[in-house]
Parts: C-alpha cells; structure tokens; sequence
C-alpha cells in the first residue's frame, strides 16, 4: 500500500544542507492503522507531507497505492491526492465563509461525484454532526470543527488517511473521542491510516508505533491488541 524506499529529505538552512529525513524504507500494509511519534523536529510531519505528495523527497522512491509519486507531474499528484489521500490538519483548515455541510460537500463537487449533498449528509451523521451542518466553523467547537474536517477528509473514499497531530489544538477530554471517532471510521472504512502525534495515550490506539529522532527511524513495534483511552491509564 505504502512503500518508502531509500527517501531522504535535505533542506538548505543558512547556505548549508540540513538533513530533516535519512534515507529510509518503509512498508506499510493496506488497512493498517499507524501512530508516528517522535520529538518536535525529528520529521514526523515532513514524512506525512511526502506520503502525501505535498513534498518531494530529495532522493528516493515513494509509493503509495500502486502509484510512484515520484515519477508524477504536479497536475498528477493533484489528481492522485484529490482520489487516494484524505488529510486532517491540526488547525482544522475548514473555509470559514461555508457551513459544516458545505465544507465537506466542496471536495466532492470539485471531482464531479454524484449525489455529494447527500454523501455530505451520511457523513455528517457519521461523525454525530446531523443537527449541526448549517452552522458556520465559527459556531462550532473545536472538536465539532475537527469532526467536521474528519468527515471532509473521509467525503472521496480515499484509500489512505494521514491525519498531523489531529488533537493538537484540543483539550485531552475531547482529542480522546477524536481518536476514538478516527479508530471507528477506520474499522467500517478499512482506510490505511497514518497519524502524527507526540502522545503516548494516542499512539497507544494504533496497531503500530513507528518513532523517528533525528531524521531516522529509532523504533517500529507492532501492538496485539491496540490500547483504549481507558487501558492506556490503566
């Protein structure tokens, strides 16, 4: 499903060259839900951003659902992501001037999908925001607003789901039930999943744990039996 082989990403800061990822290899199976974790600065977000065709590696090959994203033009890769990739930032990234509904519908409209008013509306009873689609970002909470942008992310059936410290910007009460909202939608959905996160509680819920230091790949376990909020305080 994805496969990272021998990428590498090198930054130029004050003139010199600033390696954010060494070279690595990564395979990661269809359906599979994976936590990334690591320090601030250690490429955890630089690596989602190249899963998501959003940045180009500076050596190396990347694959993800049968596609080479490095052999693809821009206009490719914006096809690809529009049609494969879901992402949910930590800052929500909703359009503030549309309603809940509008924002999810949006993507749909601009694939040309059928019938995206009522996908719109199934989604948003997926993610227990029937009664609360007419309301603009601004009236909702942040988590409502976050679930508004997991639906969004869900709106094209995307093969690969990258969510980049989805409960950031959250208190710990309602960036549980973010998790577990994502964990469910992962099961019905059967979406390969990567999520960013610095929390050992919330990478606790994946069925695998890749950590990153420095650039490099320090850790990848994979769990039996993935940890509730409930079993990780136990």
């Amino acid at each position: 499903m994805i496969v990272l082989s021998q990428v590498s990403k090198v930054l130029s800061s004050g003139g010199q060259p600033l390696t954010v990822l060494h070279p690595l290899d990564l395979t990661i199976d269809r359906g599979q839900f994976v936590a990334v974790m690591g320090p601030s600065g250690s490429g955890k977000s630089t690596l989602l951003g190249l899963i998501a065709g959003l940045d180009d590696p500076s050596g190396g090959e990347i694959r993800v659902d049968g596609q080479t994203l490095t052999q693809l033009n821009e206009d490719q890769l914006a096809r690809f992501r529009s049609q494969a990739i879901g992402f949910v930032f930590q800052s929500f990234q909703l359009i503030s001037t549309l309603t809940g509904l509008e924002n999810i519908v949006v993507p749909m409209e601009i694939r040309g999908l059928p019938t995206p008013r009522t996908r719109g509306l199934e989604l948003l009873e997926m993610v227990g925001l029937e009664a609360r689609g007419g309301h603009y970002p601004a009236q909702l909470s942040g988590g409502e607003q976050q679930r508004v942008a997991i639906a969004r992310a869900f709106a094209c059936n995307p093969s690969v789901l990258l969510a980049d410290e989805p409960t950031g910007n959250l208190d710990s009460g309602t960036g549980g039930r973010i998790i577990e909202l994502l964990k469910s939608l992962h099961r019905e959905q059967q979406t390969t999943m990567m999520l960013v996160t610095h929390d050992p509680e919330i990478a606790g819920a994946a069925e695998r744990i890749i950590t990153l230091r420095d650039g490099r790949v320090v850790g990848d376990s994979t769990q039996a039996k993935p940890m509730g909020r409930q079993e990780a305080r136990s």
